[in-house]
């Protein structure tokens, strides 16, 4: 990992970290310099037992597994390297995601950079639940001004777990409420649930504007490292 964690602030981290596919994940969580983020994402309802079934290379290609933690790569633009034909090739996670055939991931990328600002929101039955509904949002921010904004969700699609596309008019303006609440309201017009005995199709597209607001309040209370 290049630069070093600054208290517990996420944004206090600079550079990228990087973790090997085959990797379980409760040594992914136990790593001294994992971001708090990232060890966040891995703990609740997920118990020891899934941590060290589940590596890190399966984790992010079966998103059903563990949604919040793939929701949290998804957002800050996290990226893969692939073992191919060709040699090594480096895409998005997003992009990954698209595919049928998601193997060869070697290593999972995340980048840390110290304007990025998280936030995260989500609703379940219990804390040991896994989430109906989650949002994870992270901005970056270049004096004062939007220069990257993404927001996943979990529980609003068919797919588990998704970037909205809508969080991209943020990008050359100012994280304001007016901003925020548009945003907002642009999610909950894109998603596409499917009810169920957790909840409606109603209950679910109203909770993905609510969570995705409660998200970028969080980014936009971060102070600047």
């Amino acid at each position: 990992m290049k630069g070093k964690k600054k208290g517990s602030d996420p944004t206090g981290y600079g550079g990228e970290w990087c973790i090997e596919g085959d990797a379980p994940l409760q040594q992914v969580l136990e790593r001294g310099d994992a971001p708090e983020f990232l060890q966040c994402a891995l703990v609740g309802p997920v118990t020891w037992q899934m941590r060290n079934e589940v590596n890190a290379r399966r984790a992010a290609t079966s998103p059903r597994l563990f949604p919040h933690w793939v929701a949290t790569l998804l957002a800050v633009g996290a990226s893969v390297v692939l073992d191919t034909d060709g040699g090594t090739e480096e895409h998005s996670l997003a992009e990954v995601l698209e595919r049928e055939n998601r193997t060869g991931l070697l290593k999972i990328k995340v980048p840390i950079g110290s304007s990025m600002r998280l936030g995260e929101a989500h609703v379940s039955r219990t804390p040991s639940d896994n989430p109906i509904v989650l949002a994870a949002a992270a901005v970056e921010l270049s004096d004062g001004v939007v220069s990257q904004a993404r927001v996943a969700l979990t529980g609003v699609w068919e797919d588990p777990v998704r970037l909205a596309k809508a969080a991209e008019v943020l990008v050359g303006g100012t994280l304001d409420d007016a901003a925020i609440a548009a945003t907002a309201e642009a999610v909950e017009a894109e998603v596409a649930p499917q009810g169920d005995y957790l909840g409606s199709e109603e209950y679910r597209r109203a909770m993905a504007g609510v969570l995705t607001r409660r998200a970028l309040e969080r980014c936009q209370e971060v102070k600047d490292a």
